[in-house]
Parts: structure tokens; sequence; C-alpha cells
């Protein structure tokens, strides 16, 4: 952990709190806020490195106790196996590409994102459909996830549009952030990015993250998490367009 100064801890913690917070009330969001902030502070392959085992942790907790998910496993394995397969492929980029690219990125993937969620009508499959692009929607999910370490594209508004109940659709979401983190940690892995050091930092960062998702949890109670998500995406639009700034 001696790499890191005690104000970029401070940040890292600071980065962390938010971030859980967002997952607790809107039930995502904790990986694309950490490579949102702490890209710009630091190098997108340490911060994917951060970001594994607060992600990891949190989406388990996601799942826990969840019924019916052998059944969602069953529909979506195509997909997750070609979340890993992506990730793997895509992780080279990540590990060993310069930090202008990969902030860039970061930076168009998190604009795209925010831009699709504000403005783009809901969609629906059909299950004929969803045979065929299941695959290819997770290949894109893992190549982006490898790419960039943000696991939201395609991958929230495909499950999105599998018209899933509520809390089957949440149970989705947790399921493939749980498989995007281990496959980002093993492509990480892989090509020599994870480090002992951040290893280390990312075990504290569990801490802030579980606070600000317990914390989000209370909050979602008390305001609209419509409104709080539509405030959340507009910040992502602005953080995404600073960052493409920066990279051109």
């Amino acid at each position: 952990m001696s790499e890191f100064s005690p104000e970029i801890l401070t940040m890292i913690a600071a980065t962390f709190l938010l971030a859980g917070t967002v997952k607790g009330v809107t039930g995502m969001g904790l990986p694309t806020v950490a490579m949102g902030l702490l890209g710009s502070l630091i190098s997108p392959a340490t911060a994917a490195g951060l970001l594994l085992l607060p992600s990891l942790i949190t989406n388990v907790l996601q799942l826990r106790g969840a019924t019916g998910l052998t059944r969602l496993c069953v529909r979506l394995w195509p997909m997750m196996t070609m979340i890993v397969v992506g990730t793997l492929l895509g992780s080279g980029w990540l590990a060993t590409g310069s930090n202008h690219h990969t902030t860039l990125a970061l930076g168009i993937a998190l604009g795209v994102y925010a831009v699709w969620t504000l403005l783009a009508s809901p969609l629906y499959v059909s299950k004929r459909l969803e045979v065929w692009l299941s695959p290819l929607m997770g290949l894109a999910t893992g190549l982006l996830t490898g790419g960039t370490g943000v696991f939201v594209i395609p991958a929230v508004p495909w499950l999105q549009s599998l018209g899933l109940e509520k809390d089957a659709l949440v149970q989705a979401l947790g399921l493939s952030f749980t498989v995007s983190t281990f496959a980002l940690a093993a492509g990480l892995g892989w090509h020599g990015a994870l480090h002992i050091e951040a290893f280390g930092t990312s075990a504290l960062a569990v801490f802030p993250a579980m606070l600000g998702m317990i914390g989000g949890q209370k909050l979602r109670k008390k305001i609209s998490p419509q409104a709080f998500k539509r405030g959340f995406l507009v910040c992502l639009l602005l953080l995404g367009i600073e960052m493409i700034w920066r990279s051109l």
C-alpha cells in the first residue's frame, strides 16, 4: 500500500463510500463510480484492481438469499460464459494499454451508459432472439469489462430487456457483475497487472463500500430511487465527458 499517498488513500475511501451508497440506492453502480472517479486519479489498471474485492463482496451480498438463482443461471449461462471469454480477451488492453487510451475508452463507456439509460426507451427481446443475442451481449460486455473495468454496457440494458420480474432482474444484475468481477480478476492476474499492494488496499476499500451500501439502502426508503438515479447518471455523463476531453 506504500505506493499510495495519504491523500490518494483518503480519496479512495471517499470514492468507495460514494460508490457503495449509489449501489445501496440503485442496486448497481459501484464499479462504474469507482472506475470513473479513480480513473482520474490513478491508472485505470490500478483502479480496476482496487474495485475487485468491494465489487465482489457487495454483489455476493446482493445475491444472498436469492430464490430462483439456479433457474437464472440456466437461462443466462451463454451470456455469462461469453462475459468470461470477452473479459479475458479484453483485459490485455487494460493491463498493458496506455493511460491515455484506457482513460478515453472509460470516458466513452461512462458517457454511452449514462445517455442510453437516461434517454433510450425500454426494449423487449423475444425468447427466440434471446437465444442468439445473449452470447453476443456477453462477449461485448466482457470486451468492455476487460478494456475499461466497467461492467454495465451492454449487460444492464440487455438484462432489462428480457422481461424479468423486479427481484429476478436484481439477481441477474448481481450475477452478471459477480461473474464480471471474477473474470476481470483472472484477466488482470493473467497479464501480471494484479499487484499485492493494490490487493491490500482493495481489501481495506471493502469497509467504506459496505458502509456506503448500508447507508444507501436506508436512504432508498426516504428518497425517490428514480430521481437519485437520474442525478447519478447526469454526474456520470459529466464525468465521462471530462475524461474524454482530458484524453483528446
